[in-house]
């Protein structure tokens, strides 16, 4: 970089989102542009976390989470949570987050509903792409005469494109589902079966998809190839008209997929509570990190708290780096592990 003027400098800071460039010299510039390494391999470090994230090299995070401040004005001990400027406040950590968050990366922003607009309105100005609103029902029965109790918080997901790292998840059938299935008598095993033609064709014509196939002219789902093919192996179920149904077998169904309502997952237990009043439960965490990143990925809680994102890379495989501004929340999270 030494090659460059002051000028083309600047012009790659605010390329790369870099703020605070403003009346640097060159050397200065540089700098700001090489941050210092730091030690991202499983690391809880204590500071004020913007100028952390600063330190980070650019597209160096796999998955960000926090669970940032509310702006309740409470004082929860640990910190105070009042902010002069919150959307401010958040839209320069959220800046730096993007920056240093790999092409095919994900954010995820743990908020309640009364500050979850703000959050919306920073992410779209920082051009991250929505992905999804998750509703976790976390609990709570403390009573209201004003207003309807609230008793789930709100998870934002962003990234910077639109087919992001994502696993998806699956819950296991229940009991009652087994008890409604049939055994194919061909095959030897329990199915369930879903439909083989749209009802409504006019909504979504697929012209290529129509056909008669056992005296019935309908849009199928599937080719006529892989018709003949399912038939074969008796694949089909016939109603008394002789329309088909498809056959899908319990073993080869992956569960029920879990969708953008949590309410599987309790608050926390007596077992994993810690001294941290805003603590997240650990299976929380483990879903997260297991449904948007990958193994050996590198983790990131800009607001670590009690460091539960930590434990739950640990447990999964994962690295962390986890920022916190408490040196008492550092001391928590080494309690823990």
């Amino acid at each position: 970089m030494d090659s460059k003027s002051i000028k083309e400098l600047i012009v790659l800071c605010k390329e790369l989102g870099i703020r605070g460039y403003s009346g640097k010299n060159k050397n200065e510039l540089i700098r700001l542009l090489s941050p210092p390494p730091l030690n991202v391999s499983d690391s809880f470090l204590v500071g004020d976390n913007l100028e952390l994230l600063r330190d980070l090299a650019t597209e160096s995070v796999d998955l960000i989470y926090m669970d940032p401040p509310y702006n309740t004005g409470r004082n929860f001990y640990y910190f105070e949570d009042r902010f002069a400027d919150f959307p401010q406040f958040m839209a320069d950590r959220l800046s730096e987050c993007k920056r240093v968050l790999k092409k095919d990366g994900n954010i995820i922003i743990h908020v309640e509903p009364k500050i979850s607009h703000h959050i919306r309105v920073i992410c779209d100005s920082l051009e991250l792409h929505f992905k999804n609103e998750i509703v976790w029902h976390s609990g709570g029965n403390s009573k209201n005469k004003h207003q309807l109790g609230r008793n789930h918080d709100t998870l934002i997901v962003v990234s910077k494109i639109d087919k992001s790292k994502f696993f998806p998840m699956y819950r296991e059938y229940p009991p009652e589902y087994r008890k409604n299935l049939k055994m194919c008598q061909v095959n030897n095993k329990l199915y369930s079966t879903s439909a083989a033609h749209n009802s409504q064709p006019e909504v979504n014509p697929r012209p290529n998809l129509v056909y008669e196939w056992n005296g019935h002219t309908k849009q199928w789902y599937i080719s006529l190839e892989k018709m003949q093919e399912l038939h074969s192996n008796s694949r089909l179920e016939y109603n008394a008209e002789g329309v088909p149904r498809i056959k899908r077998f319990l073993d080869e169904l992956e569960g029920i997929p879990i969708r953008d309502t949590w309410d599987d997952i309790s608050s926390i237990q007596g077992g994993e509570k810690t001294r941290y009043a805003t603590q997240k439960p650990i299976k929380l965490l483990e879903r997260i990190v297991q449904m948007y990143s990958s193994e050996d990925d590198l983790c990131l809680d800009p607001f670590a708290g009690s460091g539960t994102l930590g434990r739950a890379c640990i447990k999964l495989n994962r690295k962390y780096l986890l920022f916190d501004i408490n040196k008492e929340a550092k001391e928590v999270f080494n309690e823990t592990v």
